[in-house]
């Protein structure tokens, strides 16, 4: 997998010198409300989740293929996670990732995009209060979003990911994240 993704960077890359007037480069950050979906217990101890607010930031890319389709690929840190309750004790599993989304953007006006696309994460930090169960290092969602282009190359995005892999062998949860975004391309 990872040979894989090297190659796709290695090929966005090399398309970008090839063709740079298809090819826009940035950098975007911005919030995150996290939350984790699923199952209500960790090994039969009930739990109430409640979401967290994090952030993301990273590299962005924009390949024109059309005039009114592109592909976006990113390369992020991102924080997801949740705050756990149950009747004795409360605690928070805030979990690091690189994200890799590639999202397809449709124009439905000259500034306005529709953004649907698969994310892949791997973990890289994992700041938890507890130690029930460690989280898997590989985690897989599908995004959905608006973007909108302001003037120049700023730019904001609103966006939802859903995962569809679980986060740990020993929970049914799953991460589930609202982002909203700005970032400028070059």
């Amino acid at each position: 997998m990872k040979k894989i993704l090297l190659a796709a960077v290695l090929f966005i890359a090399t398309s970008a010198t090839i063709n740079a007037q298809f090819v826009q480069i940035g950098v975007k950050a911005g919030v995150n409300f996290a939350n984790q979906t699923g199952g209500s217990d960790f090994d039969g101890i009930s739990v109430d989740k409640e979401g967290i607010t994090s952030y993301h930031a990273g590299l962005v890319a924009e390949l024109k293929l059309l005039e009114k389709f592109s592909i976006q690929p990113e390369l992020l840190y991102t924080t997801q996670g949740a705050t756990y309750k149950n009747a004795i004790s409360e605690f928070k599993n805030e979990m690091g990732y690189i994200a890799i989304p590639v999202m397809a953007k449709i124009y439905m006006t000259k500034s306005l995009s529709l953004e649907l696309g698969p994310q892949a994460s791997f973990l890289v930090s994992n700041k938890k209060e507890f130690d029930v169960a460690d989280p898997k290092t590989f985690d897989f969602s599908l995004n959905a979003g608006l973007g909108l282009k302001v003037v120049g190359g700023l730019f904001v995005q609103a966006r939802y990911g859903i995962g569809l892999t679980e986060i740990s062998e020993e929970a049914d949860f799953k991460n589930s994240v609202f982002q909203l975004s700005a970032g400028y391309m070059f």
